[in-house]
């Protein structure tokens, strides 16, 4: 286990990840950060988007709606506010909320562009068949 990592992912309701990993790809608010056993110690902001971990050739898939990561040691921590398996993303109900988002008046502008770019990328996640690393 020693060229494992070890990744746990936080919400203020519950941990939604804890597992073993060899490699774990998690989304920067600025681009995307993948992290291998070995790996200098680090704390970064989160975007919204994927997080991939990868074990035995095996990859889990999960949407994280931002917060923040810290690499210390072979543990790879992720506090946020929001976190899911991308197979339990309810694609029904994020189209609502992207159509609702769409109507909202223009003076709701930020939230509402905000809220129409989550739910693109978790229908892109959730629509996405393979996930190449």
């Amino acid at each position: 286990m020693a060229d494992a990592l070890k990744c746990i992912v936080v919400t203020p309701e519950r941990t939604v990840v804890d597992e073993a990993a060899d490699f774990i790809a998690v989304p920067l608010f600025d681009g995307e950060l993948g992290v291998l056993p070995g790996r200098a110690p680090l704390i970064g902001r989160l975007g919204f988007g994927e997080l991939r971990t990868q074990q035995a050739g095996k990859t889990n898939r999960y949407y994280v709606d931002g917060g923040f990561v810290q690499v210390r040691g072979e543990a790879v921590t992720v506090l946020t506010p929001r976190a899911l398996k991308v197979e339990d993303i309810n694609v029904a109900q994020v189209e609502k909320q992207l159509e609702e988002a769409k109507q909202a008046p223009a003076a709701s502008g930020t939230r509402a562009a905000e809220v129409q770019a989550r739910a693109r990328m978790q229908l892109k996640l959730a629509k996405k068949t393979a996930s190449p690393f």
